[in-house]
């Protein structure tokens, strides 16, 4: 059996990409809030013949789930692309920008649906050719990682992974030139942890300090005894990132509160790091806060595994990637701290996670992620719908 050229057909399919994203990029919605773009999915997804299409996630109105019935038997295979948009207001001053004040895709996300759907199309066309079905998840909340992730509500919802044997994603990705590739097999992006310390003294008048236990000092020390941890606690050899985002305490210039308030986060790639990075931060608030007569209180939460690609399902996506963008601009790139709820999806069955390279200055789209400027070239638009068609392809026809 013939293999499509699906690098020719999504040249060819390229305008309608281009439109999609563009359409995307005009209507954002926040996370769980994406009710208009997953209706325009569901629509897009019932044209072109794919089967099962259902609209929501775990009682939220959002998020779509269909499927591609191939004419042969076989196994199953997914393809994901996130929805949601950020509360970010739009500065890129492009014709077709945010119509929704405050809301902007500033991630790439409207690309992930353009790109979805362009693979889509084109797996439809060859679906009697398939061995096997495509599962095609539109996820809802990839934004929300801290609060409610979307990857998890999806994957216990229960039927987005029902029967699929491997998953892959893609990520435009600003970092990255204009036409790369990036892979890697095992740690892709970090797991995120947040945590939040309260330290509890007693306030007084900032003239009698004292007549006060203040926590504002024991804060203070609690910093810049935090960033000991990669220093003098993790192995050198490792990666580990620690930081402070967040210090409240007070509102008056001549009062010492009674309570001080530090937030922040903790990446790594090692389940065992994020655990010793919580014993660690809980050492240090309790006997810091003890040394300035004050007492602590940690709330550690583990908001995303890291995102680990099976080595298996990294080098079919590598392998495949070189006939779409050509053997010189498939590469393998370090780890990066950033964090996906992709990882949820990898938990459960082996696939791998990718970044196409959108990052040109001459075209203004080197801007970072979540940044009011950012935008991203869409030449690499047909690039990333005819790699996810043929990573699908590939696995399939394994």
């Amino acid at each position: 059996m013939k293999k499509p050229d699906f690098n020719a057909r999504a040249k060819e399919l390229e305008s309608a990409i281009v439109a999609w994203r563009r359409h995307f990029h005009s209507f954002p919605e926040l996370s769980f809030d994406e009710v208009k773009t997953s209706d325009y999915i569901a629509a897009a997804l019932t044209e072109m013949g794919c089967e099962n299409v259902a609209v929501g996630t775990r009682g939220r109105p959002t998020g779509v789930i269909a499927d591609i019935a191939g004419g042969l038997p076989g196994r199953r295979v997914a393809l994901r692309a996130d929805i949601d948009a950020l509360p970010i207001a739009e500065e890129t001053g492009l014709p077709f920008s945010s119509r929704h004040l405050g809301v902007m895709h500033a991630c790439g996300h409207d690309g992930h649906m353009a790109m979805l759907l362009g693979a889509v199309r084109m797996l439809c066309e060859v679906k009697t050719q398939l061995h096997g079905s495509v599962r095609l998840i539109f996820q809802p909340s990839e934004e929300s990682a801290e609060f409610v992730q979307g990857a998890r509500a999806v994957v216990e919802d229960g039927r987005a992974l029902d029967g699929v044997d491997a998953i892959f994603g893609v990520h435009l990705w600003s970092p990255l030139p204009p036409g790369v590739l990036g892979w890697r097999a095992g740690p892709m992006m970090a797991c995120s942890d947040s945590w939040t310390v309260k330290l509890h003294g007693q306030g007084g008048h900032g003239a009698s300090p004292h007549q006060t236990h203040d926590p504002t000092v024991a804060a203070a020390q609690l910093i810049c005894a935090l960033q000991t941890f990669v220093s003098r606690e993790l192995d050198p050899l490792k990666s580990a990132v620690l930081s402070a985002g967040v210090m409240k305490a007070g509102g008056a210039f001549n009062v010492i509160p009674s309570e001080a308030e530090l937030i922040g986060t903790a990446r790594s790639f090692e389940p065992q790091i994020s655990r010793d990075c919580e014993a660690f931060i809980r050492r240090m608030a309790e006997n810091i806060g003890a040394a300035f007569r004050c007492t602590a209180e940690l709330d550690y939460r583990r908001n995303l595994p890291p995102t680990a690609n099976d080595p298996a399902m990294a080098h079919l996506g590598a392998e495949t990637g070189r006939e779409i963008f050509g053997a010189d601009m498939v590469r393998e790139v370090p780890p990066t701290m950033g964090g996906e709820d992709f990882s949820f999806y990898l938990e459960k069955v082996p696939g791998a996670f990718f970044f196409i390279g959108c990052g040109d200055a001459a075209k203004g789209t080197d801007w970072p992620h979540h940044h009011c400027k950012f935008t991203i070239d869409e030449s690499q638009l047909r690039k990333g719908a005819a790699f996810e068609a043929a990573c699908a392809w590939a696995f399939l026809d394994q």
